[in-house]
Parts: C-alpha cells; structure tokens; sequence
C-alpha cells in the first residue's frame, strides 16, 4: 500500500465528456496507461494526456495533521448540507491554497469516482490516513452514516490536534530557554571575555580565582568550540535515532518522561485524555470494546499507557468490566476510573469517556497556562544570573585594583 502511495503521479489530461463537450482536468496515477484506463471509466476521451510538471524551485507544502483534521471536517459539512460526496471532493479541492493537499484530494476523488469505496481510497495514502480513521470510515460507510462518523472523527481530530500543539508548546519552552541561555553565554565567552583578557595582562597582578575560572573557560570554548558543536549535534542525532530504531530505548524515554517534574504530569494527563477522546469516538462509531482498545493503545503516545490498555484490553476480552481492569494497571487517576465506571453501570460509556477526555483536556489546558507564566520569570533569571556572573567576573579585578589605589 505504501509503495503504491509513494509512486503516485500527477497528470493533466484534455479530451471529451460523454456528451462531446471539451473538457480538461488534473487527475493522479501510477501511470499513463491506468490513468487512460482510468478517464474512460468515467466516460472521457482523452486526446492529450501528459504528466505534470512541478515547479523548478520549492514545491507543495507538507500536509499536516492539522491539515486533515480542516479536511474531515469540511467533508462531514458537505455531506451534512446533503451534497453528494464526489462533488464534495471537487468543492473542498477548489477552495484549497496548499497544492500538495488539493492534489491529495483530487487523488481521493479519483478514485472514488472510479468506484473505490471511500476508505479504500484513504488506505492508499497511509501517511496521511491512518488505520483508525481509515476503518471509522468503513464503519461509517458500511452503516450508511459516513457525514456522521466524518464528523465525529473531525471532533476527535481537532480535539486531539490541539492537546498535542499544547503539550508540544509546554515541551519546547523549557528548551528554549535553555539554548538561549547557551547561546548568550557562549557569545558572551567567545567575543566579551576575551577583550577583558588583554586589559587584564597590563594590569600584572593575580586575577580572582573566579575571574581566572571564567577566562579559562573562555580560552577553552575558543579552541574548542567545534567539539561542543559536534558534540552537542551527535548526541541529539544519536538520541533520535535510539529512539526510532531501538523500542526498549524508546519505551525507557518515555517512563522516564512521566517521572519529570511538571512535564511529567501535563504528559501523564494528556495521555489519559488521549486515551478517553480515542475510546470514546471508536466505542460511539459501533466498533467492538476489545477491538477499540487496541487502535487506542497506540494512539496515546506514550509506552506506559500503551502497555497498560493492552492488559486491559486483554482482562476485558476475558470477562471482567473496563473500570475493573484499569483499577488493575494502576495507571489511571481515580477521576477517570470513576466516571468509566458510571458510563459502565449507566449504559453511556461513550459520553463518560468523552467527559474524562474533556476534564483532563482542561487539565492539561490549565497546566501548560502555568507553565507558561511560571517561565517567563524564569528565562529571566537565567539570563540574568548568567549576564550578572560573567560581567562580575570581568569586574571584579577592576574593582580590586581600585580598592588598592582607593
């Protein structure tokens, strides 16, 4: 499936409809022949059929997971408004300013109008369409209620989207603030210092043991500047890869990850709300509990959590009641074990879960706010311990000096 995904082309095409009227389109292949084959399914005589050209410099822009979240949504409105799906395609296409989505829509359309089912038609681009949303909707097609599951997997897309942009944001401010303050030191040490350090050898007495500290560090960072840069590149290049190549190393990060102050909870809390915005749309969608368990085991971004639905899905399969198993794990906070189980004894799982996605949404909402406001004094202080500490080392002979004379 990837392979083919990968070797789709574009094609401008110009020929007739079945009414002999001239007509010209864009359509996506794999290549000449199909595509010809596939002009007369729909009842064109092509006469000119090329590839087309891309563009000398830049090209189309990546398509995001924000991207598809904007496109369910535009779809699940369409087919609300009681417009038929292929012409929904070429409506939501039209409008479309990122080329590489337009393409990847009318590819779809294509498709479609061809006779594929629509979730056959996502499964060609697994990229972009993962197994969740391609089997929601099959579910949603095979019930004859495909705008209501467009719109219920928009919902969990946008929801979901814009958790991860929060957590993402809480991630990088931390980090910022550290290679700021890198940065600025380093600058400071590189060209500030060693101005300092000719005016210091006129002076011909013995520097402060903390201006001597600074100066050293200065002349070590100039010869081996190189050495920390590649030092510091390796170490994220090889932290990435162990994480992409290696599981253990990858499911250790993200233990590890839960055990951080402050960053740790706002991650523990959006993964029990990943985990409750996931079940909640899947078990509402018709799919089995089991079976919904485990598309949310991988979607909640974090091995621990991954590992823990798992064992429940497997305590569920075998009898016993979901608040039960995850009362089991001992993983989720009371809340979220609570209201799973009212849904439980209510008959409304799918509401509940949807109300434990929402309180630690909010949750997560809330901390990252904090977070955010607790930071800014921080980045000053940082830079302003480590501005103060070097100018003070640089000082400090000087005022030594003028002690004496004084």
């Amino acid at each position: 499936m990837a392979e083919k995904a990968q070797q789709l082309q574009a094609f401008i095409w110009e020929g007739k409809d079945r009414k002999g009227n001239k007509t010209k389109g864009e359509i996506s292949g794999t290549n000449l022949a199909l595509v010809k084959a596939q002009l007369r399914k729909q009842g064109i005589i092509a006469d000119k059929v090329k590839k087309k050209s891309k563009p000398l410099f830049g090209g189309s822009k990546k398509i995001t997971p924000f991207d598809i979240a904007m496109l369910t949504r535009q779809m699940a409105t369409m087919m609300k408004a009681g417009v038929p799906l292929v012409q929904s395609f070429d409506i939501v296409a039209d409008g479309l300013e990122n080329k590489g989505l337009q393409e990847l829509v009318i590819s779809i359309r294509n498709d479609v109008s061809a006779g594929t089912s629509f979730a056959g038609s996502l499964k060609k681009h697994p990229r972009h369409f993962d197994d969740l949303y391609c089997n929601l909707v099959d579910s949603g097609e095979k019930a004859g209620a495909l705008e209501q599951m467009l719109d219920r997997i928009a919902t969990y897309l946008e929801k979901t989207e814009t958790l991860k942009k929060k957590v993402k944001k809480a991630m990088t401010y931390p980090i910022a603030v550290v290679v700021v303050a890198i940065v600025v030191t380093a600058i400071l040490l590189v060209k500030v210092v060693p101005q300092f350090e000719s005016l210091f050898q006129g002076f011909g007495a013995e520097l402060p043991v903390f201006t001597q500290m600074v100066v050293q560090l200065s002349e070590w960072l100039q010869s081996w500047w190189f050495v920390v840069l590649l030092g510091i590149a390796g170490t994220i290049f090889l932290f990435r890869e162990g994480k992409r190549r290696s599981q253990k190393f990858s499911d250790l990060v993200d233990k590890y990850l839960l055990k951080m102050p402050i960053m740790g909870e706002i991650l523990d809390k959006s993964a029990v709300a990943k985990f409750g915005r996931v079940l909640a749309t899947t078990f509402a969608s018709g799919v089995p509990l089991v079976d919904a368990l485990e598309s949310v085991a991988g979607a909640t971004g974090n091995a621990v959590y991954r590992d823990a639905i798992l064992k429940i899905k497997t305590e569920v399969s075998s009898g016993t009641q979901l608040q039960a198993a995850m009362r089991q794990v001992n993983v989720f906070p009371v809340m979220a074990v609570q209201l799973t189980a009212i849904g439980e004894e209510s008959g409304n799982l799918d509401e509940m879960l949807a109300k434990v996605a929402d309180h630690y949404e909010s949750v997560v909402d809330d901390m990252v706010d904090n977070l955010t406001a607790l930071m800014e004094p921080m980045i000053m202080a940082v830079l302003g311990v480590l501005v103060g500490g070097l100018i003070v080392a640089m000082y400090l002979p000087i005022f030594q000096m003028g002690a004496v004379v004084g």
